[in-house]
């Protein structure tokens, strides 16, 4: 590293990469460490050299068709030389001396601006125009974290619904710049969805989902792309009705119908033994899809077991847990032991349980589901009078207060699952 003094202050001298030649006049630079000391020039001269190649490369992006990488690029530059970005309307805003530094900035020795630096630090980058197209392609990126851990099939459930807010708000008001959606446009929208829960008795609840995952979307575009546009996306949706409760098996439902000798033995192997294994265990369907062979431990005093968030994302924090087995659950997962590879991450269950179901007379009323059996599960729970705490640690819901202590022992929990077990 070539570190020279001059007039009491050392500079480091490099050589001008290749890769930058052609943004990047001179062959060699001098930068300034702004330091006598020859120990601290040496630990300076590092971070010095990078900041360099950072600005090189953001101004390397910036000499690019693509109206977006521009845009980022001049935000980028604008932070390596120190300042925030902000758009020329609002530059002459700032107070006089962050003006006046970022007018120094863009000037060289010969008082030239770069126009390059001057369309970053002074606020001249032109901003993109985005359409919804675009945003949605863009939100995917914007919202990975929301998405970490899911598998390949909670992936699918979680962008569909966006994707279909989107391509309904194209097919209403057109692919229109985000700039240019009006509230006229979001009115338009809303009425549309009038239109459907009349004529297809649509709730407002699907209304309310594609109105909030299309919110949601052009939000998360505005603010993490730091667009500043004022979107019209407020007071759009719907009251909604009294929330449908999905109805619990009654217990002798369950005993007469369900486990009634053969009743199920048209089912395969897996999606038989996932069906039991719920009526004991009360697990969210996916949940008990989910599980690997080392979730399922049947050796020793107490079998169970332990629901995690492995190769697939937990509804909350709550839902990791263990659940003892009993009755004909455990005898469930005895003839699966290793889980059940076909549904791993495979959302054919439901369709198949419930096609099974109907067509052979085992749903109580029409009304009825497979997610019955959890209902029904606490059901006989809260009858027997077990602990609140101990039914929503069995099933995975939150505790309306704080928790204390670990909550009951494993084989607590056992003989409280025993005592409900069929």
């Amino acid at each position: 590293m070539n570190i020279a003094k001059r007039n009491e202050t050392f500079y480091l001298i490099k050589r001008v990469p290749k890769r930058y030649g052609i943004i990047e006049k001179r062959t060699f630079i001098w930068i300034s460490l702004h330091t006598d000391s020859e120990t601290v020039a040496y630990q300076k001269a590092p971070n010095a050299w990078q900041h360099f190649i950072e600005a090189w490369e953001a101004r390397l992006a910036g000499d690019n068709d693509d109206a977006e990488i521009r845009f980022e690029a001049a935000k980028k530059l604008a932070d390596v030389r120190g300042f925030r970005y902000v758009g020329a309307e609002n530059v002459a805003d700032l107070p006089h001396n962050d003006l006046l530094d970022r007018v120094e900035t863009v000037e060289d020795k010969k008082g030239t601006p770069d126009k390059f630096e001057a369309a970053a630090i002074l606020g001249g980058a032109t901003l993109p125009e985005i359409n919804v197209t675009r945003a949605l392609e863009i939100y995917w990126t914007l919202a990975q974290d929301r998405t970490l851990g899911k598998s390949d099939d909670q992936l699918r459930r979680w962008q569909n619904p966006r994707k279909k807010a989107v391509a309904n708000f194209i097919n209403v008001v057109g692919d229109k710049e985000l700039s240019e959606i009006t509230g006229d446009d979001m009115l338009d929208f809303r009425q549309w969805w009038i239109g459907r829960m009349k004529t297809n008795g649509l709730t407002a609840n699907s209304a309310n989902k594609d109105l909030l995952h299309f919110g949601d979307i052009l939000k998360t575009v505005n603010k993490l792309k730091r667009l500043g546009l004022n979107l019209p996306l407020s007071d759009l949706t719907f009251k909604q009705a009294e929330p449908c409760q999905r109805p619990p098996f009654s217990e002798k439902w369950i005993k007469e119908k369900l486990l009634a000798p053969n009743a199920l033995g048209g089912l395969n192997l897996e999606a038989r033994c996932i069906v039991l294994g719920m009526i004991n265990t009360g697990y969210r369907p996916s949940e008990g899809c989910g599980l690997f062979p080392e979730h399922i431990k049947l050796e020793g005093a107490v079998p169970h077991i332990s629901i995690e968030g492995v190769g697939r994302q937990l509804k909350s924090v709550h839902a990791r847990r263990v659940i003892p087995l009993a009755g004909i659950s455990l005898e469930a997962f005895q003839q699966c032991p290793n889980g059940f590879p076909r549904y791993r991450d495979n959302p054919s269950l439901s369709a198949t349980v419930s096609k099974y179901l109907r067509a052979n007379d085992l749903l109580e009323t029409p009304k009825h589901s497979l997610y019955g059996l959890r209902h029904a599960f606490e059901d006989r729970m809260i009858a027997a009078g077990i602990d609140d705490r101990i039914r929503r640690d069995l099933f995975g819901h939150t505790l309306n207060r704080e928790r204390y202590g670990k909550g009951a022992t494993l084989e607590h929990l056992h003989q409280c699952v025993q005592r409900v077990a069929l």
